[in-house]
């Protein structure tokens, strides 16, 4: 018999057909578990009683092997704390741990082909403390989390039972509705809701259409700079990147004609990531009548458009496309916050089927009460109205950084201003190396990210990333003051001390 006992995080599998007695059997997986450390030293055992119970064995069975294993020195038993794992084990298992004893050969687990180049992947090294000018962070402290807040424990009142079960693959019905109609409004886009699938942010939609549209081997056009997380999703379906040069009126279509065809071109139009610049009307039609020459697929990554200061958005691509061959992605990590974990993607009539199936395999469908509270804050017109006071901080705040940049980094760093989105490409002297100025900026506690980080070939300029969405005036101008000094430090040859150092 199998069972698990309150309080002990192992399986203990006693077999009563067994040539050991149950005592014996109780005994061995205990010591077992404390010795491979999943019992850690100090931690307290169930009561004999309650693991008798649990165990369905007599309590004198339990006692007499929690009595030799405190006979052992593997366990403690002190008046009214119970029976507790020894904190100081006993020699033989110091020998071990020490390497006076052999331990037994680890097993060295053998992955695939695939599962190597999904480790390489990665595409972010998780959380670690926020600080200027790092990327992908919007003003996490304006989100309104009193109003959704409410809107949370309304839904929970109202539908919340109906919620708890399995949904729809491809999403909540409600919040697929409210997303169609918004991007109908807000971005030109042609659909309609059947076509609007919910995925656990843009990366999802990626890694998804990556996986469906494409065959190992295939060709793929992919902006060069361009988005980690796109190339990493496409990488990961095994494609042929292509990398294609972007110049100030977007994706180089041009160019893109004279390599061999491709079976997708994956673009950031609207707002090119991380370059900035919005792909011009005529490169948008174009990519579209070459795409159709070619059969090929569009993936259109349309990450934060939203955020547009000098112009109202521009319309997405997908709507000028009329043969059904551009797949959308949209997020709201950027227009809301991150850990939402909800984004979207509208895929042509005939890849609905496909698609919804391919995103089943990865988690069923994202979780239907937060898509329930979206649907709601969408729909009560709260998106909107925080939408208009999210552009207009973020209009305020990169209007600090290029004003504090003009005066602190002349000569040093041009920063050119960002007609959308949440950061700034700022072009270095020519005599200032990126890679030495990332060092120096970072131990004046300013994180930078070189552009070079985002492209396959050698770019003809030097130049940073900064993001200003997170961060409040007085963070950004204290920010920029220390990248002077970070570069001043650089030119001079100086090697800065490290802050706080």
């Amino acid at each position: 018999m199998t069972k698990k006992a309150a309080g002990v995080p192992v399986t203990l599998s006693l077999d009563p057909q067994s040539s050991l007695t149950l005592q014996r059997q109780l005994y061995d997986g205990l010591r077992t578990a404390i010795l491979a450390g999943r019992l850690r030293p100090g931690r307290r055992l169930p009561s004999t009683r309650s693991l008798a119970e649990d165990l369905a064995l007599s309590r004198n069975t339990v006692a007499a092997a929690f009595g030799q294993l405190i006979a052992e020195g593997y366990a403690e038993a002190r008046v009214g704390a119970g029976t507790t794992v020894a904190r100081t084990l006993p020699e033989d298992l110091r020998k071990v741990t020490a390497g006076l004893v052999p331990p037994v050969a680890r097993f060295r687990p053998r992955i695939s082909r695939r599962g190597a180049t999904l480790a390489g992947a990665r595409v972010t090294a998780g959380f670690t403390t926020l600080r200027p000018f790092r990327p992908g962070w919007p003003a996490l402290d304006h989100v309104p989390l009193e109003l959704w807040s409410r809107l949370a424990a309304r839904t929970g009142r109202r539908i919340g039972r109906s919620l708890l079960g399995y949904g729809e693959l491809g999403g909540y019905r409600p919040l697929r509705k409210a997303i169609a109609e918004y991007l109908a409004v807000s971005r030109g886009v042609r659909c309609t809701e059947e076509q609007v699938i919910v995925t656990s942010g843009s990366q999802q939609g990626l890694f998804v259409a990556s996986q469906v549209l494409l065959d190992p081997g295939d060709r793929v056009w992919i902006e060069d700079p361009a988005y980690p997380g796109t190339r990493s999703a496409l990488q990961a379906a095994g494609a042929r990147l292509v990398p294609i040069p972007v110049d100030l009126e977007g994706f180089d279509v041009r160019f893109a004609e004279t390599r061999a065809a491709a079976r997708l071109v994956a673009v950031a139009p609207s707002h090119q990531y991380p370059l900035g610049v919005t792909m011009t009307l005529a490169r948008r039609l174009e990519l579209l009548r070459l795409a159709r020459r070619m059969r090929a697929w569009v993936l259109e990554d349309d990450y934060d458009s939203e955020f547009r200061y000098s112009s109202r958005p521009i319309a997405a691509l997908q709507g000028l496309d009329h043969d059904g061959r551009v797949i959308y992605l949209g997020t709201f990590s950027k227009t809301l916050f991150p850990s939402l974990r909800l984004g979207y993607a509208v895929v042509p009539v005939e890849l609905v089927g496909p698609f919804t199936a391919a995103r089943s395999v990865l988690d069923i469908h994202s979780p239907l009460f937060e898509q329930a509270v979206l649907t709601e804050f969408i729909a009560g017109g709260y998106f909107e109205r925080h939408l208009r006071r999210m552009r207009s901080l973020y209009e305020e705040r990169q209007q600090t950084l290029v004003a504090e940049a003009e005066r602190c980094l002349s000569g040093l760093l041009e920063l050119t201003p960002a007609r959308a989105g949440l950061q700034c490409v700022g072009w270095l002297a020519p005599d200032l190396d990126e890679r030495a100025v990332t060092r120096a900026a970072a131990a004046h506690d300013v994180e930078v990210t070189p552009i070079s980080a985002f492209a396959v070939r050698r770019l003809a300029r030097s130049g940073l990333m900064l993001s200003f969405g997170a961060f409040e005036p007085n963070q950004i101008r204290a920010g920029v003051r220390r990248l002077a000094e970070a570069l001043e430090d650089v030119r001079a040859g100086r090697r800065p001390a490290r802050l706080g150092a």
